[in-house]
Parts: C-alpha cells; structure tokens; sequence
C-alpha cells in the first residue's frame, strides 16, 4: 500500500490512479490527521509526501513519521513546488528517501517509486562489517563506534553502508547520487557533500575513514598506524 499526502485534490486524484494503474495499491489523504489515522490501522510501503500542507508542513509530517518506531523506516518521497537545492537538502536531511520537485511525470513518479522501493527492500542476512572502531550490523541498520550507537540518518547510513563494503574503492558523486538516491540530481552535487561531511562529525574519530580524493570523489579507508 502507498499514501498519498497531498491537499492538490486533481496531483492527488491523478496520482492514486497513476500509482492504481501501474500495479499499485494506492490511497490518498488531504490532511495529515486523516493519513495519521490511516497509518495507525495499516503501514504503507511508501509516503509520497507534500511539504505545503494544512494542520502542519511535510517537513513536519516526516520529523513525526522518523519518530515512530512503527513508521522509522517507511520510506518518504517528498512531493513539492519548492525547486531550491535548499528546500531539498533539507527535506533529505531530514529524513525523506527521495525528492520530486513539481511538476512532474507520471511515467518518472512510478519510475521513482519503484526505484526507492528496490532501494529500501528490506534483506534478510546475519552480516557484520568491522572496520577498526567502526561496527555496523546491516541487519538491524545499527552503526557503532568503539561500541558506542551512532543516530544516522537513512541517506547517511545508506553512503556509509556503500562506502563501508567496499572499502578503498572511490565512488564519484555522481556514482553516490545514482546508487543512493537513484538517479542524478542535475548539478547538484552539494547534497553528497552535505551528508558527507554531516556523517563525518557524528562518526566522530571514525570520520575520518571517509576519505575525500580530490577532483573525484570519496572513498572509506583506515590507513595503517
């Protein structure tokens, strides 16, 4: 099931149907108390989430879904007008697995919900990755340094858990944009930078594993002592 938080009642009518249409179980709410209420009897795959909404913003919405222990890891794709890098890097900041900037395609909508929905498939394995002082248990999505949890974001995770299975090798920005978010956000090649260097600080003395290599990318390494 995907919800559809959107006052616009023609995007949302449109939507429900595109997302129906498309093999999708798809329900629409105009208000976020109504797709609170909906959430609390049945967990969606996926929100398609508005930032301009009445009763509270989207980007207040999503702070409230992260909050939930029963909604954390429901992915969100923000839906929004709003097209400054901006608005976008604090929409993903915040929590939301992907950004659509309005308006937009019906045909690129299902192509990015599909995409976030590959990306989120939950896997079922017993791996642990130990990197020096850095644990992370993928399983549980539970990071660790020198034994003490590490609060990430989704998208700070998702960059950590990439860079840390393949360590040493470096990944360009553009590769990072494709392989978290899914495709290439035009340009806007700060928003890696933003979770790079935020992931940095809360890893703390493991930050510095992440390893910018100029003119191209980043890469995770431990140097030897």
């Amino acid at each position: 099931m995907i919800y559809i938080l959107e006052d616009d009642d023609n995007i949302r009518e449109l939507v429900v149907y595109t997302l129906n249409q498309s093999g999708f179980e798809a329900t629409g709410f105009a208000l976020p108390s109504e797709m609170f209420k909906a959430l609390a009897k049945q967990r969606c795959q996926l929100l398609l989430l508005d930032i301009m909404l009445p009763e509270k913003d989207g980007i207040t919405v999503l702070k409230e879904i992260r909050a939930g222990k029963e909604t954390e890891n429901i992915p969100v794709v923000m839906l929004t007008a709003k097209g400054s890098e901006y608005d976008k890097v604090i929409g993903l900041d915040s929590g939301a697995d992907d950004y659509i900037t309005k308006p937009f395609g019906m045909m690129e909508l299902v192509s990015r919900v599909k995409a976030v929905l590959r990306r989120t498939k939950p896997k079922n394995n017993t791996e642990t990755i130990q990197i020096d002082d850095l644990t992370i248990i993928p399983k549980s999505h539970i990071v660790k340094v020198k034994d003490q949890e590490v609060a990430l974001t989704m998208k700070e995770y998702e960059l950590l858990l990439l860079l840390s299975r393949h360590p040493g090798q470096v990944f360009s920005r553009d590769d990072l944009l494709e392989k978290i978010w899914g495709y290439a956000f035009d340009k806007e090649n700060r928003t890696v930078d933003v979770h790079i260097r935020t992931l940095r600080v809360k890893l703390k003395e493991c930050g510095s594993y992440i390893e910018t290599v100029r003119g191209v990318g980043y890469k995770l390494e431990v140097k030897d002592e």
